[in-house]
């Protein structure tokens, strides 16, 4: 598995999760530093995990030439190297995205412990913290964490306390 730094992984999350796979503009986590973002990008291009691509917005040009904009795109060994990430750094569904570029898209992962969980949280009665513990693995705090990257992803997750025991259930669309 590839080791990525915090700012490497944000850039190449980001540009995963994006329908056109930039990694231009750069999420505001990153701040104001375009220096470190450049030199971040320069060596993504090197190392082939992403690629230019031209005819994109100003806001996702890399470098311009008279009036045609260059962005960077991640690319089939980028997307590689994300998938290889344990789901709890990259946390995410997205699996149509990419396609703008002639990549393949991402197989869905019905199989997933983000699945399992809502799965969970969907059924009657919906689950306890050690439901979601014993189905996943995972330590309390990191599905805690989990719950809450599904309520900031638009979840509409409810909890009700039963006999002292907190039940945590997911709204279905009808």
């Amino acid at each position: 598995m590839t080791k990525l730094t915090d700012m490497q992984l944000i850039l190449l999350t980001t540009a995963w999760q994006r329908d056109d796979g930039s990694l231009l503009p750069p999420p505001e986590s990153l701040g104001d530093k375009q220096a470190a973002i450049h030199k971040t990008i320069e060596g993504f291009v090197k190392k082939g995990f992403a690629a230019e691509k031209e005819g994109m917005t100003a806001a996702q040009a890399w470098r311009t030439d008279g009036d045609l904009n260059f962005g960077v795109v991640i690319t089939e060994a980028g997307i590689a190297t994300i998938n290889s990430l344990p789901d709890a750094v990259k946390d995410t569904d997205r699996t149509d995205k990419l396609t703008d570029h002639g990549l393949p898209p991402k197989p869905a992962r019905a199989s997933s412990k983000r699945s399992l969980v809502l799965d969970l949280l969907k059924r009657e009665g919906g689950a306890t913290l050690g439901d979601i513990v014993e189905a996943t693995g995972w330590l309390p705090h990191s599905s805690r964490a989990a719950l809450t990257s599904l309520r900031q992803n638009g979840h509409d997750i409810a909890s009700t306390k039963v006999e002292g025991v907190t039940r945590y259930q997911i709204a279905i669309a009808a």
